[in-house]
């Protein structure tokens, strides 16, 4: 099996999962793999404002029967960190997704995405299809059908993304008293008690003390914002395209930001979706029930 490049950089940690730093998509990502080589990949892409540390309770029950592979998105952790905001358009991420399973050396991947990972999942169905064999999606808007939803009350709930047009003050404002308004959001928000750790929280904010770290993150929302809405909103971005991966979408209803709304237009907009929904989870879905939505991953992929 062909890997392409050498990476820049390759180690172990203590769980036996391997880490590299791989020039894709234009700038260097660390991402983790586990599982059989020759197995079916499976691509984890995390949201705001995790890193791959997010899918730690998934990776060794997948990686039973699929080589999984994990990446810290551009702009986080370890990975390379545009100072562009344009870098951080979805195009650049979907390339990212693409240019990861070719690099891994393989033709496609299923992709499983929460938040922003989701989004991206998304749009890698619908620009990528080549490169995506089924989807899984936990609490993410689609890319597209604006009008739907972003309703009055969404829009309340998404007050933070315009926020996060502001230059600069987002930063400060996340950045002060130790990141306390990113930790409140692992401390206060899931419903589910213990389902982010002291150590997750640590963990986190080591990641979030790396350079420009904190302005990556929320160049994602500005990109969006500034390349894709006028695009997203007209249906321009997506113009001919339509998801035709097989997707499951599971779907937290006491998710604070996304209103349970979204998963009836995401299966409108997809023909084909099936939804689960977990009446107790809140956004955080992958950490609260980690168990139970590996299992849905694994029963998806595996019928």
């Amino acid at each position: 099996m062909s890997h392409g490049t050498a990476p820049a950089e390759t180690w172990t940690d203590d769980r036996d999962w391997t880490h590299q730093v791989r020039k894709v998509g234009g700038v260097d990502l660390h991402y983790v793999t586990a599982g059989p080589e020759d197995a079916d990949p499976i691509v984890l892409l995390h949201g705001f404002p995790e890193c791959w540390w997010a899918w730690r309770r998934h990776v060794d029950p997948l990686a039973e029967d699929y080589r999984v592979v994990v990446p810290d998105m551009r702009g986080y952790n370890r990975s390379e960190k545009p100072f562009e905001v344009e870098q951080y358009r979805l195009e650049r991420l979907v390339d990212d997704v693409a240019g990861l399973i070719a690099a891994e050396g393989h033709d496609s991947a299923h992709v499983v995405g929460h938040d922003w990972g989701g989004v991206v999942g998304f749009a890698t169905a619908l620009r990528r299809p080549e490169r995506l064999d089924r989807l899984v999606v936990m609490n993410a808007p689609y890319p597209g059908a604006f009008e739907d939803q972003l309703t009055v009350r969404q829009a309340m709930r998404s007050w933070y993304a315009g926020f996060f047009q502001l230059p600069a003050v987002p930063e400060r404002v996340l950045s002060a008293r130790d990141f306390a308004l990113l930790e409140r959001l692992f401390r206060e928000t899931p419903t589910v008690e213990g389902a982010y750790t002291d150590d997750d929280v640590r963990r986190y904010k080591r990641a979030w003390r790396r350079d420009r770290a904190v302005r990556s993150m929320v160049d994602y929302y500005r990109a969006f914002a500034r390349e894709h809405v006028r695009e997203l909103w007209r249906g321009r971005w997506r113009a001919g395209r339509r998801v035709r991966a097989e997707t499951l979408l599971l779907w937290g209803e006491n998710d604070r930001a996304l209103g349970r709304h979204i998963p009836s237009v995401v299966e409108d907009e997809l023909g084909s979706a099936t939804v689960e929904y977990y009446p107790e989870a809140s956004h955080w879905i992958h950490a609260e029930y980690p168990e139970r939505t590996t299992v849905d991953v694994r029963s998806f992929l595996a019928r």
